[in-house]
């Protein structure tokens, strides 16, 4: 192996270049048109323009992507994670092509990549799974009558995908209709497939999941678990490893099956096999430990005794994942292994440079997923107007392709970085990794940053408690609690008045200066007197407050932070991004539009783009009586699809878009009749 194409883009693009420069293998990377001066292009030593700027018209596409390695001389092929990553047609042609392809071989990608598929083998080794329908008849009236034979509540899953896409949670029949319809539309678009599978659901487990790597030479073994139960929109977000709640005897059951599923596909290189663990449900012979229970027949064929050794708690195989992980660095901080290197050391026909027992696991890691998303999980494209690291240091790593200045498309996944910590035990890796997040600075976009650090303080958290429900439980009590305090939006607008300036310390300006600021939902007339020493007095309303500015820090009444002004470009009227200790607030300065107009006004009569996208379905029309929550019309965005609803009831004036179209946020999508007084 002497070049590497790697078939991705972002920080997984980012870090295989890494390993392999390492490994002293030349690296060659491909981009869209809306990747030209990404930070892994600069990086490569070789770039392929692939066009366009969707994944559909770039990474998506096999052809360009074999021309790109046979131009550039590339002589194996790296897919990184998502994208062509599990699609056993690419691994395929990468292999006609006379390449290496760094990942499993296309039919053990096609055994375990469906999760029907993956189901089977299970079945065949042993593996306990949920009962389900799997089955190759896909008509609403099979779902609807095997759903009735399972039981609710039950999940809708799309067989070809992963990361929660194409997966709907149906609690009753009259839910299962439009839930494989959202579903099927959704995994169509993503993964080019519609095909689903409806399983018993579990209501409050944790999502477990382990490491296993085999080589050419008939071994395989597994690195341990990780859990990844805190999620959202059926994703990812906070991952760690051990699990807090996961014993030794639970670690050595759980990879055993790990291992004899991968086995019995004939699996070569890094995958994941993941599990429900249902800590409520003890193991009594009368679950669906291998199937379903004793004397009913499988819709896969066969039956299974239900019998299984007990470990404590009962866990289910929801998938395999045929490829590396997002949160494989989990793994490695746990271990001190390269899984990189191990991956392209096996794609060389070398044999894995570990046997079982001699894996060692040390301390405890924790990863944070950082998106561009706001507090309700709606993913934002955008510009980052300013980025700074946390210090790193032994221990601490950040996975990333974020400058000041990168564009974060709507074309791809929400996802900007991973932050991970390793520690000699779980509470230090905990206050480590909270405080990094702190130390982070993004401005330019709403991200999850504060959202993370407060999920990692969380008591039930901190204590290991917490399941795949954990965000359905205290998301709102975690939201309402980073609300920025009155004091914060004070010293916001104070500082936003200035735009990063300090106010004059000496001659200072003896008139009143009135400024005006919204804030959410809030506006603050605000009035200035500097008072020279960058002191300035703050009138607001009858109160009066005073604001300090010294070097890189606002002190407001007494109570002093650091703080960052930036402006968010050429809009109109300006808005600024304030970042005071770790408040991030955003402002829109009204000092120069009539207070008439910073209200509703004519803008309540319009429904605007809440964020880029596009408008892939649209049922709006002129002249229709719409009722507040009706679905006016879907916008996909960063590949997940968000319905956008009704604020109130009333008639629709005049529709501004059409399906297909791209919207940019604030654009106006349709007007409302003014409502009669």
């Amino acid at each position: 192996m002497r070049r590497l194409l790697i078939a991705n883009r972002g920080e997984i693009a980012r870090r295989v270049i890494r390993t392999a420069r390492r490994m002293g293998i030349a690296t060659v990377a491909v981009c869209s048109d809306a990747d030209r001066q990404a930070m892994h292009v600069r990086e490569a030593d070789v770039v392929v323009p692939l066009g366009g700027d969707s994944s559909a018209e770039s990474y998506l596409r096999i052809d360009k992507l074999i021309d790109a390695a046979r131009s550039s001389g590339a002589d194996a092929v790296h897919p990184g994670y998502g994208f062509l990553s599990e699609n056993a047609d690419f691994a395929q042609a990468v292999i006609d092509a006379g390449l290496i392809w760094v990942g499993p071989p296309p039919a053990a990608i096609r055994a375990l990549g469906s999760k029907s598929a993956a189901k089977a083998v299970a079945l065949r080794q042993g593996v306990p799974v949920l009962p389900g329908y799997f089955g190759d008849d896909q008509r609403d009236a099979t779902f609807v009558a095997e759903a009735a034979r399972i039981g609710y509540p039950l999940m809708v899953k799309a067989v070809a995908g992963g990361g929660g896409r194409g997966m709907r949670l149906v609690h009753n029949a009259d839910q299962l209709p439009a839930a494989l319809h959202s579903a099927r539309s959704e995994s169509l678009a993503s993964f080019g497939s519609a095909d689903l599978l409806i399983e018993r659901a579990l209501l409050r487990p944790r999502h477990v999941e382990v490491q296993v790597f085999a080589d050419t030479h008939g071994h395989a073994i597994h690195l341990g678990e990780r859990d990844c139960s805190v999620q959202r929109r059926h994703q990812k977000i906070i991952e760690e490893a051990p699990s807090p709640a996961v014993t030794p005897e639970l670690r050595a059951e759980l990879g055993r099956c790990a291992v004899a599923l991968a086995q019995g596909a004939g699996y070569v290189g890094a995958g994941t096999v993941e599990f429900l663990l249902d800590e409520g449900v003890k193991d009594d012979g009368e679950g669906f430990a291998a199937g379903p229970p004793q004397g009913e027949t499988h819709p896969l064929g066969g039956q299974r005794p239900a019998q299984r050794r007990s470990v404590g708690a009962s866990f289910y195989l929801m998938e395999m994942n045929t490829r590396l992980q997002v949160e494989h660095p989990v793994t490695e901080m746990l271990t001190g292994l390269d899984l990189v290197e191990w991956q392209l050391r096996v794609a060389r026909g070398e044999p894995l440079p570990m046997k079982q027992d001699e894996v060692r696991l040390q301390g405890h890691a924790i990863e944070v997923r950082l998106c561009a998303e706001d507090g309700h999980f709606t993913p934002h494209a955008g510009t980052v107007h300013l980025f700074n690291e946390p210090p790193l240091s032994e221990g601490l790593r950040f996975d990333h392709a974020l400058e000041t200045g990168t564009v974060v498309t709507p074309h791809y996944d929400a996802m900007l970085g991973k932050l991970i910590v390793h520690a000699p035990s779980r509470d230090e890796a905990l206050d480590r990794l909270a405080q990094a997040l702190d130390d982070t600075v993004l401005l330019g976009l709403p991200s999850n940053r504060a959202f993370l650090a407060a999920c990692l303080r969380h008591p039930v958290f901190r204590a290991g408690e917490a399941g795949i429900p954990f965000l359905a439980d205290h998301g709102d009590a975690l939201r309402a609690a980073l609300v920025p305090s009155a004091q914060a939006q004070i010293a916001a607008a104070v500082a936003a008045s200035y735009r990063g300036r300090t106010p004059a310390h000496e001659l200072p300006s003896p008139f009143p200066r009135a400024q005006r600021w919204r804030v959410g939902t809030q506006v603050l007339d605000l009035v200035l007197r500097e008072q020279g020493g960058g002191r300035v007095s703050v009138q607001l309303g009858e109160a009066q407050h005073e604001a300090v500015f010294t070097p890189g820090a606002l002190t407001l009444d007494g109570v002093g932070r650091a703080l960052t002004v930036v402006a968010l470009g050429e809009s109109d009227p300006p808005a600024m991004v304030v970042r005071w200790g770790v408040d991030v607030i955003e402002l829109v300065d009204l000092s120069l539009v009539a207070p008439e107009g910073a209200g509703s006004g004519a803008s309540a009569n319009e429904l605007r783009a809440p964020f880029n996208g596009k408008l892939v379905a649209l049922v709006a029309q002129a002249g229709a009586r719409v009722t507040r929550g009706q679905t006016l019309m879907t916008i996909e965005s960063m590949k997940i699809e968000h319905q956008i609803t009704a604020p109130r009831d009333g008639a629709v004036a005049t529709v501004s878009v059409a399906a297909g179209q791209q919207v940019t946020p604030g654009q106006v999508l349709l007007t409302f009749e003014p409502e009669s007084t």
